[in-house]
């Protein structure tokens, strides 16, 4: 048994303070089931603008605190809070942080400093555990935002009475995102002139944030085991496969879990009707709420597919615009899609209903209780990615008796298994080619075993709805991870 260790969780989100997308529930998912398994967690997170001191109980704490960054030393303030008996703590920094967004404006582009910000942000949050004294046994890293802090710890606190012992652990939640930046703020950010190497931190030029963290983590963990494969080939990592090899057995996938205090249909305070396995009647008057809601033919007895997603070119939404409307006039089905992104897509999906009335319901935008609505009243839960390291909508759909029609690829893969038509065992129906006909029959095999097979029907929804993806269970694999990462630390 691993015993108690001192963690520090550095991440740019986490759920309820600020949330873009999974990422953040990961982060406060993660961290809650460490600390209920007695371990002693912190989480960092930069001070947003969108932070409401007043709703969180935000306090000040160390103020000033001096940050240095290449030459240049900031000085910034901190403030603290308490999420689940977890201390929260949040670095106050006006210039970089005072403005509307995470890491955009208003007009979606990316903030240009994003790497300055970041890249001060980790900087200080090591720098926070010096000045108050935790000595984490585990720094915690997530995605490109914060994959400076191994490179941090190993270059400049490698002696230190504080972090010197720290070992670090770097989480890729999406290779799509990387930090790639112009070489003009390398020297802010302080990494020595000798680490800008096409090993480390350079690439093409420029600086690649996530690559150099990559190097000097002493593990490197991704969202699901399929998404580590995936990655390590050349056509799943867009460039990085060659470094994530090099990684060896210090690379592995974890899938996420999910909190089910929040995804729970016999508790989901955002329901009109709540249901369990034990109790299923509930799920079907959802499903006729949802239909009144988006104004759907109401029957009980035509199935329902839902989709809650952004409209991005990731999760293969032109696959469905390439044959939903070829599905509604050959299949007697609903759709009901909630999302935003890009315009193309929201042109395209958002007039739907008007064509098809009673057949296609749309919500451009997002709408937290919608999306509650829509994984448990919908009889399927589609998600066509071209990739998807790990994805939580299928996980939510399936604790909902919802059952996921999905492409084969990451974390779908993993944690959807496939219909058998012989024995009715599985828990959705997984295509493999990434294609708009795979979407049309896979929807229609979903559609025929609705009206043709319904004991396998019923045996699938008890199957999904047993599913245990609960944060107690992954944190297992977290701990052994860090164990690991210990243990390579040693070995240096």
């Amino acid at each position: 048994m691993i015993s108690r260790l001192k963690i520090a969780m550095v991440a740019s989100e986490c759920y309820p303070f600020a949330k873009v997308g999974g990422l953040a529930d990961v982060v406060s998912g993660l961290a809650r089931a460490l600390y209920a398994a007695g371990h002693d967690v912190i989480i960092i997170l930069p001070r947003y603008a969108a932070i409401d001191a007043e709703k969180y109980g935000l306090r000040p704490f160390i103020s000033p605190l001096g940050v240095w960054m290449g030459d240049t030393q900031e000085w910034c303030a901190t403030q603290t809070a308490s999420y689940g008996g977890i201390p929260v703590y949040f670095i106050e920094f006006e210039r970089y942080f005072g403005r509307p967004g995470l890491y955009n404006d208003p007009e979606f582009h990316d903030y240009r400093d994003n790497p300055r910000r970041f890249g001060f942000f980790t900087r200080a949050a090591l720098q926070l555990c010096r000045d108050m004294g935790f000595a984490p046994d585990i720094v915690h890293a997530h995605d490109w935002q914060t994959a400076l802090a191994p490179a941090y710890l190993k270059i400049w606190h490698w002696d230190d009475p504080v972090l010197g012992g720290a070992a670090s652990v770097l989480t890729i939640h999406n290779l799509a995102h990387q930090g790639r930046y112009p070489v003009d703020d390398y020297a802010y950010l302080g990494l020595q002139p000798g680490n800008f190497t096409a090993d480390k931190f350079e690439e093409f030029g420029g600086i690649n944030m996530l690559k150099g963290g990559l190097y000097y983590a002493d593990l490197a963990t991704t969202v699901s085991p399929t998404y580590a494969r995936e990655t390590r080939t050349p056509h799943g990592a867009d460039g990085f496969a060659p470094f994530l090899v090099r990684k060896g057995a210090s690379y592995l996938g974890i899938v996420n879990g999910v909190d089910y205090e929040l995804w729970n249909p016999a508790s989901d305070h955002y329901l009109p009707s709540h249901f369990s396995p034990q109790a299923i009647a509930g799920k079907a008057e959802v499903k006729l709420a949802l239909q009144r809601r988006v104004s759907l033919e109401v029957n009980p007895n035509i199935p329902l597919v839902g989709v809650v997603s952004r409209l991005v070119g990731q999760k293969g939404l032109d696959l469905l615009a390439g044959s939903i409307e070829a599905i509604v006039r050959d299949m007697a089905v609903q759709f009901v899609i909630l999302g935003a992104g890009e315009k193309g897509l929201e042109w395209y999906f958002g007039p739907l209903p008007g064509r098809y009335p009673g057949r296609i319901g749309s919500y451009i935008g997002y709408n937290e209780e919608l999306a509650h609505w829509i994984v448990a009243g919908s009889d399927f839960f589609l998600m066509p990615s071209y990739f998807e390291p790990c994805g939580l909508n299928q996980i939510y759909a399936l604790k909902y008796g919802t059952l996921p029609i999905v492409r084969a690829t990451g974390g779908l893969d993993d944690t959807v298994r496939q219909y058998d038509e012989a024995s009715g065992a599985g828990t959705g129906f997984k295509f493999f080619e990434p294609s708009a006909r795979s979407v049309y029959y896979t929807v229609g095999w979903a559609v025929s075993t609705y009206y043709d097979r319904k004991p396998h029907l019923r045996q699938m929804i008890a199957t999904a709805m047993g599913e245990d993806f609960s944060w107690a269970h992954q944190a297992r694999d977290y701990l052994g991870a860090y164990a690991q990462a210990m243990a390579n630390k040693r070995r240096l």
